[in-house]
Order: C-alpha cells, then structure tokens, then sequence
C-alpha cells in the first residue's frame, strides 16, 4: 500500500476516499492530536474529508492546515504538539494522482515500521471507534505564518531579485518569505490549480525551461520551481542556466558543511548520486549513502555526523532544522548564497563528470535483479547492494535498480572520462541483458 513516499496513485483507483477513511481510523488508533493538510489538486478537500472522517470516528482531534506545503504540514506536528501529521499530495506526481503522506513529531516521515503497522491495520480492518459523545473535533490553524518565522531568520545581505515559479502549487509561503527578506519577486504560475495548467509538477529542466527563458532575459539574479507541494526545490542561474541537481547539492552540501562544527561531517545522499558531490566535499566531508528516496535520506540524517541530506531530485533536508525536504528553506537558503555570490560562479566551480542513465523495460525485475546480483558478486570486488547493485571502480561506478513503481530496471554509470563511462555502462547493460534472455527459467 505504501512506497518510499507514502500512498500515491490515480484518484479513483488505487487512491479513493475509503483508503483515506481507512487509513484515518487506522492512524487514529494510537494517536491523539492529528495535523492535516493538502495541496491543491481537485480530489484534495474529498480525500481531506475521508481522512479527517476516520480520525475524528477513534476520537482523534484534526488541526486542518488546509491547502499548505508538505513541509508547512510536516513541521507542524511537532509545533502543534500533535502526535502526526498527514500531507494529502501526490508532490510531483501528474494531475489524476493524489495520495497521502504521513509524518512524525520530528519532520520525519513514518519510517517503513510505522507504514506497515498502518497497513497491516488497514488490511484488517482495525479501528478503535468512539461514542458519539466523543468524537474528535475538527479545527483549523494557520501552519504556515509558524514556517514563515522560521523562514524569516535567514539573514540576506543585499537581496537579490528572483522569479519564483510555484507551477500552480502550494509553495505560495516562499513568495512570502523572498519578500520579506527583501527580495524582489516575481512569480510565475502562481494561480494554487490542482490540474497543474502551466506546466507539469515535477520542475525538471524540461520542465521549467518558460522559467529558464525568463531569467535569462530579465535582471533577476536567480530562477526558483517549486513542485506541486513545494517539498521540492530547482534552480536556474542568473544567466539562465537550470541547476543540475547533483551541482545543487554540492551547494547546498558545501555551505552546510562550512556552517557545522562536527568533527568528520557527513552528507547522506542516495547511492545514484553523482561523485561531483563526492569531490565537491573532499576532504572537509564525506558521502553516505543510502537508498534512493528521500524518506530513507531522513532517516540517515538522524545520525549526528550527518550535517545535510538530499537528493538530486529537488529534496533537500537541514537535520538541525526539519528531517523533512522543506522547499522554502531551501529557496531563502539559495537566496542567502546568491546574494554572496553569484550562482554562476558557485556552480562554475563544481566539476561534472559524463554520466548516463537508462530503464529497461523488463517483466520479472525482481528475478531479473537476482541474477545481476549472483553474476556481480562473483565477478567483482567492489560490489554494494544497499539499494540495487552498485559496483565502485578507481574512476567510476555502475548501478542496477529495479523501479520502485513499473516494470523496469534502471541503469546508471558515471565516470570522470567519456569514454570510460560508455565502457562501464556497456559493460553493466551487458549483465542486464544476459539476465533478461534468462526471465520465465529457472
């Protein structure tokens, strides 16, 4: 019922107000105080109403946030004294999707543990009803003026002017916080619509390029997108270049490390990243890994030597802050480093290396994956099998993941020259293709 972020799937199909209705009377067994919020998609307010439903019937009080960024929802739990939190969002999904998000008074979401005892109470039909006379009460709050006080002790020297693309989603509260700070903001889909008409959730290059275009040809110093739920967050330099997210990281990564007075700091990042991150900390930081989503990122940032986490994607976590991807601080975080210097010159200065990525489209993955793995693991030394199997070279690495969600197998290899790079993912395309002329034998 869950992946790696939660429930998330087609309205109607796989997500439908019985399975919020479940899922309330389920998480409301053990809890008292709820926070709930949602992102603006059309099925929102029903599957709000479902899951409100379920918690208030076991006696559980709801703080409805109403329509808020994932990470306003995520924070408020602890802020509220409440006992979880659940965002309604699909964050970067396309519009027919919604889902539902569960979190931790920390920020952090429910770990795998905590998702599965939800689960296996919504297979067995387990609730905890209440009289009448006892009922939960339903009230609202306003969750995001707390998030923009927290927002507002960035300090930004000399603030920039930036042009925020919120792609119809919640992350409203970064417009907010830029202009309090003193930025100059203009926005881009910024009209909350759930059917996302200005362009599609997820801010990737491809994306976002009315974004990149408008920065180029303007006087801001910096581009913002957000996604549907503004967990996320992208960049585009001044100059009008789109951030890749691995460089985005080595930024972020960087200035965390600067700030920490850790001894041997680490950055969790998942075991797909590219080794620019690696480079970019050496020798003040390390790397670790962890598998690929941001849920499992949090949980590693837990660890004190972990100073930062985040993945490529757009997710970034500040451990002594939130154990959640929180979109707006990452956007007046960014902001504070461009008013330094500009972004160009940052990301001048992090070396990229040839890298490519592939899916195959395969029918059993999981036998598939096997059979990679008994073969890498006879053939090579070097080999990790946290998330997939990754094998580590003096000048590279190769990855092979199955998806999480189709039928596919991805594989990715990076080295820090070209041709060294097609060697290796021939060499790991080779290995996967020998494992799929094997599907449906023994």
């Amino acid at each position: 019922m869950f992946g790696t972020s939660g429930i998330r799937g087609p309205v109607g199909e796989e997500v439908t107000a019985a399975l919020a209705l479940d899922v309330g009377g389920a998480l409301g067994i053990d809890a008292e105080r709820v926070v709930v919020g949602r992102d603006p998609r059309a099925s929102g307010r029903l599957l709000t109403d479902a899951l409100t439903a379920g918690l208030r019937e076991s006696g559980t009080d709801v703080l409805d946030a109403g329509l808020a960024a994932t990470p306003t929802v995520a924070r408020a739990v602890g802020w509220q004294d409440a006992d979880a939190g659940v965002s309604v969002t699909a964050s970067h999904n396309p519009a027919p999707d919604n889902g539902l998000k569960l979190w931790q008074p920390s920020g952090q979401a429910f770990n795998e543990e905590r998702r599965e005892e939800i689960a296996r109470r919504v297979r067995d039909g387990e609730s905890s009803l209440v009289p009448w006379d006892d009922l939960g009460e339903r009230r609202e709050i306003d969750a995001g003026e707390h998030h923009l006080d927290v927002l507002s002790e960035v300090e930004i020297d000399d603030p920039p002017s930036v042009i925020v693309d919120l792609g119809n989603g919640a992350g409203g509260l970064t417009v907010e916080a830029l202009q309090e700070l003193g930025c100059e903001v203009e926005t881009l889909n910024a009209q909350p619509d759930g059917s996302f008409p200005g362009r599609p959730s997820e801010p990737t290059a491809e994306n976002c390029e009315s974004l990149r275009a408008l920065v180029e040809a303007s006087d801001a110093a910096v581009g913002l997108a957000h996604d549907g739920d503004a967990d996320r967050l992208r960049a585009v330099t001044g100059e009008g270049e789109f951030i890749p997210g691995d460089v985005q990281l080595a930024l972020f990564a960087r200035e965390a490390v600067a700030e920490s007075d850790v001894d041997d700091p680490q950055v969790a990042v998942p075991v797909d990243t590219s080794l620019a991150v690696d480079d970019a900390l050496a020798p003040a930081a390390s790397v670790t890994h962890t598998k690929v989503g941001d849920v499992f990122v949090a949980e590693r940032a837990t660890d004190a030597d972990v100073v930062f986490g985040g993945e490529p994607s757009g997710a970034w976590i500040w451990p002594t802050q939130t154990l959640c991807p929180d979109g707006p601080l990452a956007a007046v975080r960014l902001m504070a480093l461009a008013a330094e210097r500009p972004l160009a010159e940052r990301v001048a200065e992090i070396e990229t290396y040839p890298i490519r990525r592939e899916s195959i489209e395969v029918a059993e993955k999981e036998r598939v994956m096997e059979r990679v793995e008994k073969r890498v693991a006879a053939e090579y030394d070097d080999v990790r099998t946290l998330d997939g199997v990754r094998v580590d070279f003096d000048d590279g690495w190769v990855l092979v993941r199955a998806s999480g969600t189709q039928p596919l197998v991805r594989i990715t290899a990076e080295a820090r020259d070209e041709g060294r790079c097609e060697e290796l993912f021939e060499l790991a395309s080779a290995v996967v293709a020998d494992a799929r002329q094997k599907e449906g034998s023994g």
